[in-house]
């Protein structure tokens, strides 16, 4: 089946929209999905420019939304014209997928991260040659295949073109908080970056009762936004020393939680000095910069932690929908955070990213879609 797509030939490459990219076929336990809309999340950038690597040509983009056309003998989940929001693949057997963890599946980078289907056979194919895949998904198309598992489905009044990104740039910035952090009433959080990411753990910071929700950036016009979505205390480190900023805001003690979204090197290091004794910050940036740290005097002297957390330790079919559920109690006003593009402004759409003009571009796929139909 011939779809269209946007296809990234080599390492910094624009992306290129063509007509004549084939699908590969459905397997027993596989979705066809038409394609509604994106998100463009900052991983898709760091493929595209190299910072990460999978393989080119690609077809990017794991934030997809759609309407299931067709399903495979073995689907018992979906049926046609389900709603759905995508996200990444776990295989559900391994020991780690069987207590829970799918984002800790034991084949989840050759699962996602292989630009091969889980079994591996091509995604996608152009003039016969395999095109490689992100997530299992690869959403930056008109029609995609994806396991039953890929996908989680929504309530068909919701507007299709919005949801995509819950899949995984606002299911990770909450779940870090949501399901690692775990901050408690009266603890404080600090989040540094208010892109879609950091936003997101900001608005779950206060959701989970933090008396202190401090959101850290550079961009004025960020921190008004993040004002609007809950955040108690907002500081522009480019005006004032973030670290000193968060210890005057917080009695000298410091924040009990930080999560950092920018991967700067410096800014992750600041992350562990405006921690409070027993603090953690969690680093979860796609980033290629390192950190230098004291392990001595920067974590064990006041027992300090650093985590790394992947997709928010999420199970999107259960996380998805609860996010879901306090957006239409008012509670996390994602929507807030996205641009509409047409598919064929992508190369704008992603400039806009990368110079933070657009926190969440939003490529709308389906041009004649209709939400609530």
């Amino acid at each position: 089946m011939k779809i269209t797509a946007a296809v990234v030939d080599k390492k910094g490459a624009d992306f290129e929209i063509r007509d004549d990219v084939e699908l590969a076929p459905m397997g027993p336990d596989d979705l066809q999905v038409h394609m509604v809309a994106t998100g463009i999340c900052h991983s898709d950038e760091a493929l595209r420019i190299g910072d990460a690597v999978i393989g080119y040509p690609i077809v990017l983009g794991h934030e997809g939304s759609g309407i299931v056309e067709k399903v495979g003998p073995e689907v018992t989940q979906f049926k046609p014209g389900d709603h759905v929001v995508l996200s990444f693949y776990a295989c559900g057997n391994c020991k780690n997928c069987l207590r829970g963890i799918p984002t800790q599946c034991l084949n989840y980078a050759h699962n996602n991260l292989s630009g091969t289907r889980p079994d591996g056979s091509a995604h996608f194919t152009e003039n016969g040659k395999p095109v490689a895949d992100m997530f299992d998904q690869s959403s930056f198309t008109t029609t995609t295949v994806v396991r039953e598992r890929n996908a989680v489905k929504v309530d068909k009044d919701l507007d299709l073109r919005k949801l995509g990104p819950l899949g995984c740039g606002y299911v990770t910035g909450s779940g870090t908080v949501l399901n690692t952090l775990k901050p408690k009433p009266g603890d404080t959080i600090a989040v540094t970056g208010t892109g879609a990411v950091g936003l997101a753990a900001m608005m779950a910071g206060k959701i989970s009762g933090c008396t202190k929700v401090i959101a850290i950036d550079i961009v004025d016009s960020r921190l008004q936004l993040a004002k609007e979505l809950g955040a108690t205390d907002v500081v522009n480190s480019k005006e004032e020393d973030p670290v000193e900023a968060v210890k005057k805001l917080t009695g000298g003690l410091g924040v009990d939680w930080a999560v950092d979204t920018t991967g700067v090197k410096a800014v992750m290091e600041d992350t562990i000095q405006m921690l409070a004794q027993g603090g953690t910050t969690a680093t979860i940036a796609v980033t290629p910069h390192h950190i230098d740290v004291d392990t001595w005097n920067d974590l064990c002297v006041n027992d300090k932690k650093i985590v790394g957390v992947n997709m928010g330790d999420s199970i999107p079919q259960i996380d998805v929908p609860r996010l879901i559920e306090f957006y239409k109690q008012g509670m996390f006003d994602f929507d807030k955070t996205e641009k509409f593009y047409s598919f064929d402004q992508i190369n704008e759409a992603n400039a806009d990213s990368r110079s933070g003009k657009t926190i969440k571009p939003v490529l709308v796929i389906d041009k004649d879609y209709v939400p609530g139909k």
